[in-house]
């Protein structure tokens, strides 16, 4: 899939995470250090909304139940979540942040 332009990074400072909908898919966008990354925006413990949970470093907290995910990777770093989430490539120019799902 070609990559859309999904925000502009202005709009997410540093340790801040951003939900936008790219062709469809809720991705959340999480500023780590000044380094844009893009994973899915749903748990995949239960399907809750991670735009809701707290950044703290590079990971998001899932506000519903407590599993953490590293946004860097997708790795699911605590129960209940044990299966990864969707990782998009990200590309910044300037200030366009553009996702390939």
């Amino acid at each position: 899939m070609a990559e859309q332009l999904a925000a502009k990074k202005s709009e997410i400072g540093e340790g801040e995470a951003h939900r936008v909908v790219v062709d469809g898919v809720e991705v959340l966008l999480c500023n780590v250090g000044g380094e844009i990354y893009a994973v899915e925006d749903i748990c995949t413990h239960d399907g809750g909304a991670l735009d809701q949970g707290e950044l703290d470093g590079a990971r998001i907290v899932c506000p519903r139940h407590g599993a953490t995910f590293d946004v860097r990777t997708g790795e699911a770093l605590t129960l209940p979540a044990v299966m990864p989430l969707p990782k998009y490539a990200v590309r910044v120019d300037g200030d366009d942040i553009y996702v390939t799902l």
